[in-house]
């Protein structure tokens, strides 16, 4: 498959070149041209600099990575008449800095305010924290306020990169809590990766915090650490890469059996990668009442004959139990009525599509390739979504996790059960009218403002019905 289907132009790889163009009829042309056949998506074209002789103009051109912007920008040289000022890459321009900051939220322009907000005042407010501590959530930043914990072990798609490399995905973290709901996130790379070392440094930083999300931690450590601080802390931890994805995937799937008219514990599902994300998809639809689910890694189905399987893959086999004579993944998919992926590029083709029962779902969720592209699956099934931006149906994390956090800091909740899980995902779902419902549109936009709205008050109430919630709102 080439280069130019599987990575699109887009933003994400954005450039802004600073051209100096003798000002002559057709000049402009050339040079949009060169572009053009080069592969890249013009977005703007300004004027900087008029003049008689010549213009300077800036053109933004989304392209398909690092290598194809060098290669568009080498073509541009080569036009006679053309001088490159400057190349820029908007990506690293917006990261120039970081992308969080700290925002004071009263002014401290006079002596009284400086005395309240500082000393001696705040002293009256510690004292009182000494004696009822309680009331840091309401005192404190502690109730609006996410640490955003990493080890950098398997960051994105370019895994153990370390935490210092983690950060810009720290920030970006913390700028969706910040934007969607308006949370406080903040990163805290970990130079780490001993689960006991991580999980003491997480507990006692805790006390400032309102709520954990652990993001990017590689499996299996990233079960041990999560379980272990929710023995320790009040506060919700949440694995986003988890449980967030679930939460999503589960939402999708909500809606795409609506399309199909197919009750879920009919379904024969096959999940292909079963890492912290697969395990956590797996759990929640056997939770909401699927009852056939077949594993499957890069050495086929993970059934109890296998005798190469982890710790973890064991768990799996033992929470879905499979049934299965199949040795490949393709044996697998014969009669599959949802396929969901969390892999790797392009690991099942339109034959294994064909093999599965009638109007199948295919959720091909591996970024930047999914399992299968979208253009040849479409001809075969009913419904389709992936994790990227490009398509329709994004399943995307940020549907769930602002508001899950939002929710959970509103009634101050003690922990993230698996029904807020479950009710997070059907706020979600429901946040399409059944009327607007389509084998296109199976899941909200992530700018839908309603979504973490829905989902906040979903959370907070089945915390308050379970008990954990400190507040009643």
């Amino acid at each position: 498959m080439s280069d130019t289907r599987e990575y699109l132009p887009s933003a994400s790889n954005s450039i802004t070149i600073r051209l100096k163009i003798q000002n002559r009829p057709g000049m402009l042309a050339r040079v949009t041209s060169e572009i053009g056949e080069a592969g890249g998506n013009i977005g703007a074209i300004d004027i900087v600099r008029p003049g008689a002789d010549e213009l300077v103009r800036d053109i933004t051109i989304n392209t398909r990575s690092h290598d194809h912007a060098q290669t568009i920008v080498e073509n541009i040289h080569e036009v006679d008449g053309v001088e490159v000022v400057n190349v820029s890459d908007r990506t690293f321009l917006l990261h120039i800095g970081g992308k969080l900051e700290v925002n004071s939220k009263s002014p401290l322009r006079t002596r009284d305010q400086l005395s309240m907000a500082y000393t001696p005042g705040v002293a009256r407010v510690s004292e009182a924290l000494h004696e009822a501590p309680e009331d840091a959530h309401r005192l404190t930043m502690k109730s609006n306020t996410v640490a955003v914990v990493s080890d950098g072990t398997a960051v994105l798609g370019l895994g153990d990169i370390g935490p210092q490399a983690a950060i810009p995905v720290m920030e970006g973290k913390g700028q969706l809590l910040k934007e969607f709901a308006d949370v406080n996130g903040v990163p805290v790379c970990l130079d780490t990766t001993d689960v006991g070392e991580i999980v003491d440094t997480v507990e006692r930083i805790a006390p400032i915090f309102g709520g954990i999300n652990l993001e990017d931690i590689a499996a299996p450590r990233c079960f041990e650490i999560e379980d272990q601080l929710k023995e320790r802390l009040d506060i919700p931890v949440f694995h986003d890469d988890q449980h967030g994805t679930a939460v999503v995937a589960v939402a999708a799937l909500l809606n795409a059996l609506k399309i199909v008219d197919k009750p879920l514990e009919d379904l024969k599902i096959v999940m292909v990668g079963i890492g912290a994300a697969g395990s956590a998809v797996t759990e929640m639809l056997l939770q909401m009442g699927a009852e056939t689910i077949i594993g499957v890694d890069s050495s086929g189905p993970v059934t109890s004959e296998r005798t190469d399987l982890d710790a973890a893959k064991q768990r799996y086999v033992q929470m879905t139990n499979p049934d299965v004579e199949a040795e490949t993944l393709s044996g697998v998919m014969e009669d599959a009525d949802v396929f969901i992926g969390l892999s790797g590029p392009n690991v099942i083709d339109e034959n294994d599509l064909q093999r599965m029962a009638r109007d199948p779902i295919v959720f091909a969720m591996a970024n930047p390739t999914p399992e299968i592209m979208p253009e040849e699956a479409y001809p075969h099934v009913a419904v389709m979504a992936t994790g990227r931006s490009d398509y329709p149906n994004q399943i995307n994390n940020v549907l769930c996790f602002p508001g899950l956090f939002k929710g959970a800091l509103n009634c101050r909740a003690t922990d993230v059960t698996d029904e807020m899980k479950i009710a997070a995902a059907h706020a979600i779902a429901e946040t399409i009218d059944p009327r607007s419902l389509t084998a296109d549109y199976i899941i909200p936009s992530v700018f839908d403002q309603e979504v973490v709205q829905r989902v906040a008050a979903a959370v907070s109430e089945v915390a308050v019905e379970q008990g954990i919630a400190r507040r009643h709102t």
